[in-house]
């Protein structure tokens, strides 16, 4: 879920939104100003009830960015890096950069979440509970009682123990402790998720058929969300689980041919022609140094006269666009770089290239670890 709005950053954390967030805005907005707000203060106008209901959302969506913002935070006290949060339809999302380095710690990062959650809904509530003391602001006191309630039903419903929900990393990290097997935890935690999700998916469609309440298409959504991502996680877990200490050396291939950024594409695909076939070539520059990768599948849709007319440097994928690794660094944190990315990366040591890693690469090592070691696919 890539942020189509980048908001800038909180603590050197990047924060972005998906498109998807105007709609949840536009939903939120259009059933607090004429449903929920009415009935709690009735007697209001209409441009009061917009407003208010735009402030609530706002107040809503700064309450979900606390809850991830708390994951990333917690994340980053363990060492593990964060590549962004993003907002999106359904909630949000901290990437981390890799796993928590033990049970601990994974148990302090799935329950900063929550935790921010319950304390947005504490917040929100004394501040309603005043109001309606005082008599004043109907208005406000019920936005504020409703931006109470949703924090806490948030907080609750992610502690649900399935992942990807944070009550799965909660099970993951106990099971964790437990069994000392990071990759027992994962896989139990995902198939949890996905016990979790049928049901919800379930409940949903009851909700629609039995009680003719449109409300569980909520539920459904969500839970058919929770069911590909938990579907995710069992293969995460396997990827992991496989490549447990290989190295990325072990999965490297020599880099085929190589281009310059000044050749001619005719020329150069003449040359890549008669030698080994790859997936992808690395373009260097004069000097010899890497200036980024073109692969055969771009090459493959330009047309004759575009071969023609062009240089690998019209078309090379730069190297600021490419994940640059050293053969040393272990294949299970690379992996994730590798297969969010969909592009080969570069294997350099001490500024020298030495090889290339593609998602193709990476497939081959898991299938043939499993083999290998004689294990069932998870």
């Amino acid at each position: 879920m890539r942020p189509t709005l980048r908001l800038g950053s909180i603590a050197g954390i990047p924060v972005g939104v998906h498109w998807s967030v105007f709609l949840i805005m536009l939903l939120l907005g259009q059933g607090l100003a004429t449903a929920v707000l009415p009935a709690g203060a009735p007697g209001g106008s209409a441009g009061a009830y917009w407003i208010v209901a735009l402030a609530v959302t706002v107040l809503f969506l700064g309450s979900l960015l606390a809850h991830e913002l708390s994951h990333a935070i917690v994340a980053r006290h363990y060492g593990v890096s964060v590549r962004r949060i993003t907002l999106w339809l359904l909630g949000g999302m901290a990437e981390l950069e890799s796993e928590p380095p033990h049970a601990r710690a994974d148990l302090f990062v799935a329950l900063a979440g929550p935790l921010a959650s319950l304390g947005a809904a504490a917040v929100f509530g004394a501040a309603a509970g005043g109001l309606y003391l005082t008599g004043i602001a109907p208005l406000a006191w019920v936005a504020l009682a409703w931006l109470a309630l949703v924090n806490a039903v948030l907080a609750v419903f992610n502690l649900l123990p399935g992942a990807p929900l944070d009550g799965g990393r909660v099970l993951r990290a106990a099971l964790w402790w437990w069994r000392g097997d990071r990759a027992f935890a994962a896989r139990t935690a995902a198939r949890a998720g996905m016990v979790v999700s049928i049901l919800m998916i379930a409940g949903g469609t009851l909700q629609v058929l039995w009680l003719a309440d449109i409300g569980g298409l909520w539920l459904v959504l969500l839970g058919w969300f929770l069911l590909f991502a938990g579907q995710a996680e069992q293969a995460d877990a396997r990827l992991r689980t496989a490549l447990s200490g290989v190295l990325v050396r072990d999965a490297m291939v020599p880099p085929p041919v190589a281009g310059y950024v000044s050749q001619r594409l005719d020329d150069f695909i003449a040359v890549a022609a008669a030698h080994r076939p790859a997936d992808a070539y690395p373009v260097l520059d004069p000097d010899g140094r890497p200036a980024g990768l073109v692969t055969l599948f771009s090459l493959a849709r330009l047309s004759p006269a575009q071969r023609t007319d062009k240089t690998l440097r019209d078309v090379r994928f730069p190297l600021d666009r490419l994940t640059v690794l050293a053969p040393d660094d272990p294949l299970e944190e690379a992996a994730r770089r590798i297969l969010s990315t969909r592009l080969p990366c570069l294997v350099m040591d001490q500024g020298t290239l030495i090889g290339l890693i593609t998602p193709t690469d990476l497939n081959r090592t898991i299938d043939m670890r499993t083999l290998s070691e004689g294990r069932a696919p998870s």
